[in-house]
């Protein structure tokens, strides 16, 4: 989590305006609006996006987590490789990670075989990249801090006496 509370209200609602930023901070509109425009021309502020329901929006995509060891490069370790597979279209994140692989990598596509052709034609193909694990999202229940089934109401178990 980052330290400053502007970034961290940005981070869980970017479509707040700079006068409710600054009502919420107790500061001036344009003092936000600076650190806004200033974070986003040095690149701390990558972006802004909407979190969509597929199901709810009708969209037939498949998305797949794909776990990817790869050989580090003399000079480069994981950095090049990485870049090279995070500039796919086909790729939503890319991300260094611990444990039993190096890569996780976020992938969308039409249907099951375009995911599958992509892997096998292009990532699997690629100098370095030594195994793939597929996995395909089935259901979302939580995605960059939101909920998407809000009314599901726990079921309990019957107590016998």
């Amino acid at each position: 989590m980052s330290t400053d509370p502007l970034l961290e209200l940005l981070r869980r609602k970017a479509r707040f305006t700079h006068q409710e930023l600054a009502d919420l901070l107790s500061t001036d509109k344009d003092a936000v609006a600076r650190r806004v425009a200033a974070w986003e021309k040095e690149g701390i502020i990558r972006g802004y996006h909407a979190v969509i329901d597929p199901e709810a929006a009708g969209e037939t995509s498949v998305s797949a987590f794909i776990e990817v060891k790869v050989t580090p490069e003399r000079g480069g370790g994981f950095d090049r490789l990485a870049m090279r597979i995070a500039r796919f279209d086909q790729v939503v994140s890319c991300y260094l990670a611990s444990g039993g692989y190096d890569l996780m990598v976020v992938v969308e596509g039409s249907d099951l075989r375009e995911v599958a052709r992509f892997v096998s034609e292009k990532l699997s193909s690629l100098e370095g990249v030594i195994s793939t694990a597929t996995h395909f999202r089935l259901k979302t229940y939580k995605e960059n801090g939101f909920i998407f089934e809000q009314d599901v109401t726990p079921e309990r178990l019957a107590v016998a006496p």
